[in-house]
């Protein structure tokens, strides 16, 4: 099964429960997207991978337009659910594939993708893709969980996402980032990092993954070491991980 079969299996089997997470409905970064985006009401924006569609839902009272993309069909209905239910009429949903994006070159003001792109194989075909659907002065607002610079750290985080989400490709480090959208030919005008907390059960049980493998991934992540529980903030209670942190990126990247 290749990964962008797993993304439709594992997220249409979880598509309400990303409507209703609060990581994703209440996130701090979602005032942030909305303050960067900086909408007069005559924009048209693409959020691709839209997900429970929290983003689109929030940029929609201030665009002209708004298109919710995302690859899995019950997800974008799960979207689409929840924002007409909100009383937005300007948002368009559409399915496809976010490194073949189906729109014509220069079609969109901005484009936002949030907490998503770790599970896009082609990562430079997403970026030329929303490069090219942009406006001159278009802007690309990317939001997504990172993993640190540190190799091992790196490896870590990867890891404890993969076993948990199958349909997990990888969390780019954030240099990783600024050198891929700088050598697609936008200019980065403005990013900010920030910490999330990462609660385990609810983490982990929003991918509807085996008990066993919740067990072993809790084994794992406590025999991970110090270094690594001080890096990522593990908190441990009678021998069941509570929580962790991660690291994530928003950042906005203008077409010239």
């Amino acid at each position: 099964m290749d990964i962008k079969t797993k993304v439709q299996d594992q997220f249409g089997k979880t598509a309400g429960d990303y409507v209703l997470s609060e990581l994703h409905r209440n996130g701090t970064d979602l005032p942030f997207i909305v303050k960067m985006a900086d909408l007069t009401g005559e924009e048209k924006v693409l959020d691709v991978a839209t997900g429970g569609g929290h983003t689109a839902n929030a940029l929609a009272p201030f665009a002209k337009e708004v298109t919710a993309f995302d690859l899995t069909k019950k997800m974008l209905a799960a979207a689409e659910q929840f924002i007409v239910s909100n009383g937005h009429k300007n948002v368009a949903f559409v399915q496809g594939d976010a490194e073949k994006l189906p729109f014509a070159d220069e079609s969109f003001d901005i484009v936002t993708c949030r907490i998503a792109p770790h599970h896009f194989p082609d990562i430079d075909s997403f970026i030329a893709e929303v490069y090219r659907v942009l406006k001159h002065e278009g802007r690309f607002l990317l939001d997504d969980n990172v993993a640190p610079e540190n190799k091992e750290w790196d490896q870590f985080y990867n890891t404890i996402e993969k076993r948990r989400d199958p349909s997990h490709h990888r969390a780019w480090k954030k240099s990783e980032w600024l050198q891929k959208i700088e050598r697609n030919g936008f200019e980065v005008s403005e990013w900010i990092g920030f910490r999330k907390t990462f609660v385990f059960e609810s983490w982990f049980n929003r991918m509807k993954q085996p008990e066993e493998e919740k067990k072993a991934l809790n084994s794992y992540i406590i025999k991970a070491g110090p270094d690594i529980h001080k890096k990522f903030r593990v908190k441990v209670n009678h021998g069941t991980v509570e929580s962790f942190e991660g690291e994530a990126i928003l950042l906005k990247a203008v077409k010239y």
